[in-house]
């Protein structure tokens, strides 16, 4: 079984981009023919198999309609919680 090496808030931040590209109406093909890249690279980051750099991550967020800011907000709130 495969596990992720990333934070409890790295994996957080994957769920809400899942969650924002199923929003979106994309599925993972469509996105990664969006990015010019093949559907293995999506799948590979949204299971935390490989990290996304944050203009990696911007440029995602974007193509999914999302807003990054508000993305990273809600990692950042519950990251501050005891």
């Amino acid at each position: 079984m495969l596990t992720s090496i990333y934070s409890d808030d790295y994996r957080r931040l994957l769920d809400l981009l899942v969650a924002a590209r199923k929003r979106a109406g994309v599925t993972q093909e469509r996105l990664a023919e969006m990015l010019g890249r093949p559907q293995s690279f999506v799948s590979r980051f949204e299971r935390g198999e490989r990290r996304l750099d944050v203009i990696e991550f911007l440029r995602v967020v974007r193509l999914l309609g999302a807003d990054p800011y508000k993305l990273l907000r809600k990692v950042e709130v519950k990251s501050a919680r005891p």
